[in-house]
């Protein structure tokens, strides 16, 4: 029945501000960007390697919601990188701190977390 996840979407409080970390920060490439008037808000098709992955909105004044790894609800997205340590260092170098780095006691593999502009927990993952 399923073939694949679609997209993401995420709304976001500060639209230039989230744009320039999914772009220039974590490299995602402009599929297209939409103004609509009627709704004051931009929509921001993005892909990874050529693969459609997120949506990403603004809206005027959207509520919080309670975000963290733990939270009720969708809890994070994800990234497979090859080297933890290399985007640690690239992240360290556009003023985000990673979380220490943490083993999955199943995969033996080591991820971290960050925070994007509005705190949604993002995880990369090392293959």
């Amino acid at each position: 029945m399923l073939n694949s996840i679609h997209h993401t979407a995420i709304i976001c409080s500060d639209y230039k501000k989230s744009k320039q970390f999914y772009t220039d920060v974590l490299g995602l490439t402009i599929i297209r960007e939409v103004y609509r008037e009627e709704r004051q808000s931009y929509k921001l098709d993005l892909t990874l390697n050529g693969t459609y992955i997120i949506e990403l909105f603004s809206f005027p004044n959207p509520p919080k919601r309670p975000s963290y790894p733990e939270a009720c609800g969708l809890r994070h997205l994800a990234f497979e990188v090859d080297d933890i340590e290399k985007i640690i260092q690239h992240l360290n170098q556009n003023n985000i701190e990673a979380e220490p780095i943490r083993i999955d006691e199943f995969t033996q593999k080591r991820f971290t977390f960050i925070s994007d502009p509005d705190g949604l927990p993002i995880e990369f993952y090392e293959k």
